[in-house]
């Protein structure tokens, strides 16, 4: 891409966890000495958050990089709120590439590490039984081991088997899958809807769900399978929430009807509710794909096709592609056009680019022969195709000049406050194609464009 921007000991438990969950119970807050693998989005925010409440966190990671980056008081990505919490708790928390520092006086580790999806859509574990083993001579003395990495369901008995041929029969195991979503992450872990804590015995799971006194949220303790379906089972709903309502857009486009009229209906409904009901580009980021893929994947394995899911992965996959369709329709070709992207992580209020529709517009745009440019203020791309071939600007405008047509991909909030007349003339042919109905329609054609977007008839100027 051309840039043009300048902790005591518990015993062993004994008593088995039914299927259904416990009911909670007030617990008392005692500070805990906690190991978090991975730095990541998830392992950085949950040893921050567990910080913040009190214990005391080492996390490691092996990139040498990201922990200089973190113990010079720097944050390897963007996450509103991280860098404060980081700081404030300078004292409890620290950083380590070094496996036997994190573990040397941890009464828990925590797994936190990717399990990005393999060639078949399974997940690939390969860097949370790099951490199982990694215990096996350091964690005579820990108490129990916690996975919140999202894992397929059967991942914690191949777990427990593994500890148990080591000789760490007395150490527990938990499924604690995370709930936090990017740009809200801070929040979602210290007020959360709920917090999923999956046991094999009662005793390691009231231990684990005190750690997690000070958060503002219920706890659900269940089984370890079902805990690690209910992360799965989560994101694939509300991903099957976002394909169907960019269906219905579809309908919509055809027939004359607004989405956003019916989307906001639909949505006072209680048994339905309004998030997730609206239409756009369609899903991305580091969860909803990955997961859903990963689900579906495991359901074929296990002889089940899951042909909703199938469904909602392709409609997904297709949403993107479909913008490129009416916007060469609407130019008669795209061949020699220059196309500005406005926005290109996979939501606002984050630097992610992971799995983000912008990449896929980007690609079929270049090889449409069109100029693309790009304007957002927090993506980091890394110098690869398709963001080699493209243009980024420090501003909307500089991006939109003599631009045929501009793609609005991510609902950035400085775009509503975008000077759209003169931001028209700035253009050769003063097109938007609005892939999230972030703007006002009518206001749009008032500044002298053509306005397409998601669910609603083009309005030309």
């Amino acid at each position: 891409m051309t840039d043009t921007t300048p902790i005591p000991t518990t015993p062993v438990p004994t008593e088995a966890v039914p299927s259904t969950s416990l009911p909670s119970v007030p617990v008392s807050f005692v500070p805990r000495r906690i190991a978090v693998f991975g730095a990541g989005y998830i392992g950085l925010v949950t040893g921050a958050c567990f910080a913040d409440l009190g214990h005391r966190v080492v996390v490691r990671d092996i990139l040498p990089e990201r922990i200089d980056l973190l113990r010079s008081g720097d944050v390897p990505f963007f996450e509103p709120g991280l860098g404060d919490l980081i700081l404030r708790n300078k004292e409890r928390l620290s950083f380590t590439l070094d496996v036997r520092e994190a573990v040397r006086d941890a009464e828990v580790v925590y797994v936190c590490v990717d399990t990005p999806p393999t060639a078949s859509g399974d997940a690939d574990l390969s860097r949370v039984w790099a951490v199982v083993e990694a215990l096996k001579d350091t964690a005579a003395h820990l108490v129990a081991v916690v996975v919140k990495s999202t894992v397929p369901v059967g991942t914690g008995d191949r777990v427990r088997a593994a500890l148990d041929e080591a000789g760490l029969h007395h150490v527990g195991y938990v499924s604690n899958p995370e709930f936090t979503a990017e740009g809200s992450a801070v929040d979602d872990f210290l007020r959360p809807d709920r917090v999923v804590i999956g046991a094999s015995d009662e005793t390691t799971a009231r231990w684990v769900e005190g750690l997690y006194a000070g958060v503002d949220g219920p706890v659900e303790i269940m089984d370890v399978a079902s805990a690690e379906m209910v992360k799965l089972a989560s994101n694939a709903l509300l991903a099957t929430k976002i394909t169907f309502i960019n269906e219905i857009a579809t309908v919509c486009e055809a027939t004359g009807a607004d989405i956003e009229h019916v989307a906001r209906a639909v949505g006072r409904d209680h048994r339905l509710g309004p998030h997730f009901l609206n239409a756009g580009l369609g899903y991305g980021g580091s969860c909803f794909p990955k997961d859903s893929r990963a689900l579906r994947a495991m359901a074929s394995n296990s002889g089940y096709p899951f042909q909703l899911l199938n469904a909602v992965i392709e409609v997904n996959e297709l949403q993107p592609r479909r913008a490129i369709q009416r916007l060469k329709s609407e130019l008669g070709g795209l061949r020699g056009r220059r196309v500005a992207l406005l926005g290109l992580t996979f939501k606002p209020g984050t630097d992610d680019m992971r799995e983000a529709p912008s990449a896929v517009i980007a690609s079929r745009l270049l090889a449409e022969g069109a100029e693309v440019t790009c304007w957002d203020p927090m993506a980091r791309p890394a110098p690869v195709e398709p963001w080699s071939s493209t243009t980024r600007h420090p501003d909307v405008p500089s991006a939109l000049s003599r631009a045929d047509a501009a793609v609005l991909v991510t609902e950035w909030p400085e775009l509503v406050d975008v000077d759209w007349s003169a931001a028209a003339r700035r253009m050769r042919t003063p097109l938007l194609l609005d892939g999230r109905n972030l703007l006002e329609p009518a206001a749009m054609l008032d500044a002298g464009f053509t306005y397409m977007s998601v669910g609603r008839a083009t309005r030309h100027r």
